[in-house]
């Protein structure tokens, strides 16, 4: 008489052990995260953040936001790197909370794996922890979901989902901007995490570049330029709210940076940048020379080099460079807003870059 093997979870591709192992792992870094509002530890079916710190805030507005890092988590997974992408999702979110004024309060990620590498796992929250501790934000949850079947072994990708707060009376938006105003662009540190979809079929498919060769002009591999974290502004940016007036900010993220500066603009009004104020990084100019990109088409794909702005009124203009540079966040004056007049669109770009 023949024995049969009922059906399991394990045999279905989920293992729940590896799952455990991959918490076990991770909450070394959570803990890395804790702000003094968040109750409670890893493990639980919710995050925990004590709402009465908020009593501080005469009328406390709150503010979300979620993202992901998009096709950049392949190159990760073909690099076996991990650890930085984490980077690259805090930044996505909370600079886009930081946009209203808001500071990030907490966050939450969602991990997706075809299997649980816990190993793997863990590293991917320890850049999410890191990248939380230089946004000020705590990290409070998450989850990680095992997909056999729809996922290979060895894909993943992540997301995440912010809260923040700012005081009604210091919100920031396209109402404060006034003529006269100045544009200030804040360095990226790359491609940061958008329009990855063309990086990757200009240079691997067009171009048959390979993620070990070595570019002279970045002075590393190219999949090291590629996996440059994204630059995370938020703390920079709530600077500046607290040492100068500011009227607005713009996360430069996909689009680019003419359709993201427009978004915060009146309609009556007009956003000029100067190109010619800064030069993009070699890895823009790659792009598009391999693939034979228009300019334009490069504009609206990829950040330029710019990912954050701030507008400012023309008095504000010297603090608010002064407490970038002593934060160590390269920033330039860029452009000035104006009345609408015939422009048919909200910002633009003109001029030539610098050489």
């Amino acid at each position: 008489m023949s024995e049969t093997t009922g059906a399991s979870y394990a045999a279905a591709g989920v293992d729940i052990e590896a799952g455990d192992r991959a918490v076990e792992l991770m909450k070394e870094w959570v803990k890395k995260t804790k702000r003094p509002e968040v109750l409670g530890g890893l493990g639980g079916f919710a995050g925990l953040f004590d709402a009465s710190a908020l009593k501080r805030y005469e009328r406390p507005l709150l503010a979300s936001a979620t993202d992901g890092v998009g096709t950049k988590v392949d190159l990760a997974r073909r690099l076996g790197v991990y650890d930085t992408i984490g980077h690259d999702l805090v930044g996505m979110v909370v600079d886009d909370l930081v946009v209203c004024g808001a500071e990030p309060l907490f966050m939450t990620d969602y991990i997706c794996v075809g299997k649980v590498h816990p190993e793997r796992v863990a590293a991917i929250v320890k850049g999410i922890a890191e990248g939380c501790v230089l946004a000020g934000c705590a990290l409070v949850g998450g989850e990680t979901a095992e997909h056999p079947g729809l996922l290979g072994p060895d894909d993943f990708d992540v997301a995440g989902a912010g809260t923040g707060v700012v005081e009604y009376d210091r919100l920031l938006g396209a109402d404060r901007i006034r003529t006269g105003d100045v544009v200030i662009a804040m360095a990226s540190s790359g491609l940061h995490s958008n329009g990855y979809s063309l990086v990757r079929h200009v240079l691997f498919d067009r171009a048959k570049m390979k993620l070990e060769q070595q570019v002279e002009e970045f002075g590393r591999t190219l999949g090291e330029e590629l996996l440059e974290p994204t630059k995370i502004y938020s703390l920079d940016c709530l600077a500046l709210t607290r040492t100068t007036e500011v009227h607005g900010f713009s996360h430069v993220t996909g689009g680019g940076l003419a359709n993201n500066l427009a978004r915060v603009i009146p309609d009556h009004l007009h956003a000029t940048v100067d190109r010619s104020t800064w030069a993009p990084g070699a890895v823009f100019d790659l792009v598009g020379t391999a693939g034979q990109v228009e300019r334009l088409e490069l504009e609206k794909t990829l950040n330029m080099g710019v990912g954050m702005i701030a507008i400012v009124p023309e008095g504000s203009v010297d603090v608010a460079l002064t407490t970038l540079a002593d934060r160590g966040v390269d920033a330039w004056v860029a452009g000035r807003i104006t009345e609408r007049g015939d422009h048919t669109t909200g910002a633009e770009l003109t001029g030539d870059y610098a050489k």
